[in-house]
């Protein structure tokens, strides 16, 4: 299957000289402490088909939000690199989000907005409010979608959020980060019966990433993600999944490529048509990427 070519749905880049990312300042965070940025990703990737990707935004202070974004936009109209569209950050929580909106949302490339929600600052039911509510409407009004980076247990608020917001697509990220360590199997339950209530709006995709990151460093094998990934591409079917790399947050246990060709161990039965949508097919027409 080297013949599919590749959208990174997930690409995460960071320069340390431009931008403050208070999250790496947390425990185990100490490979990440450095820049990253697009030569590092192509040469992470060099082993890799891609042939588009679309940016993530990468949870930087608040106060850096709109820098963030005038500097992914810029390399998504480069063509010296693969960066096709760009989901960036915003905080609808905020009375001040539609202002902020409105600077980008007429961008071509601007596919959605993220704002994290397991950060140990951020409560649960921290997307129920109105405010936020009527905020993620907005991004439905406007064509743009909402991804959805939360703790497993909490899965259920986004049930609720999806059904307040008709208009609006989500995006589940890291297959709902439910962990594929055994002796962190607490929040299964809730994780299983929040993606099913999920998976039965058509609203809703999941993205097929970050899982590796919690894997053991240097002790995992394909295998051990393969349990929860089944259950997502089982559970959402092959029109509502997309690969996502999460480079460089995926380098705490795996390189791009590792966790690329793990991937596609799991889904080799799968049959091409199945990869082709997984790997390229559906995130092309997601995020209505051009050239």
């Amino acid at each position: 299957m080297d013949s599919i070519p590749v959208i990174d749905t997930h690409q995460h880049l960071w320069d340390l000289d431009r931008f403050q990312l208070p999250w790496l300042a947390l425990p185990g965070m100490d490979v990440l402490r450095n820049s990253f940025r697009m030569a590092d990703y192509l040469e992470a990737t060099r082993n890799c088909p891609v042939a588009k990707s679309v940016y993530m935004e990468v949870n930087v202070h608040p106060d850096l939000q709109r820098q963030e974004a005038q500097y992914v936009l810029a390399l998504c109209e480069a063509d010296d690199n693969p960066m096709s569209g760009a989901v960036i950050g915003g905080c609808p929580g905020e009375s001040s989000f539609a202002d902020f909106l409105e600077e980008f949302a007429g961008n071509p490339f601007v596919k959605g907005v993220r704002t994290i929600l397991h950060d140990p600052d951020r409560p649960s039911g921290m997307c129920l409010t109105p405010q936020f509510k009527e905020n993620i409407r907005l991004l439905g009004d406007l064509g743009l979608s909402f991804d959805l980076c939360m703790r497993p247990a909490e899965i259920q608020d986004a049930v609720e959020l999806v059904d307040a917001c008709p208009e609006t697509r989500f995006i589940i990220d890291h297959c709902g980060n439910m962990s594929v360590q055994p002796d962190q199997q607490q929040d299964r339950p809730d994780w299983e019966q929040g993606m099913r209530r999920m998976a039965e709006c058509e609203r809703v995709f999941c993205k097929i990433s970050g899982i590796v990151a919690t894997a053991t460093r240097g002790a995992w094998q394909p295998a051990d993600l393969k349990q929860n990934i089944d259950f997502c591409l089982d559970t959402f079917g092959e029109d509502r999944i997309f690969f996502g790399g999460d480079w460089p947050v995926c380098t705490l246990t795996a390189d791009f490529e590792s966790w690329y060709q793990a991937l596609r161990w799991i889904v080799q039965d799968r049959g091409e048509a199945f990869q082709r949508k997984l790997f390229h097919d559906n995130a092309e027409a997601f995020y209505q990427l051009k050239g």
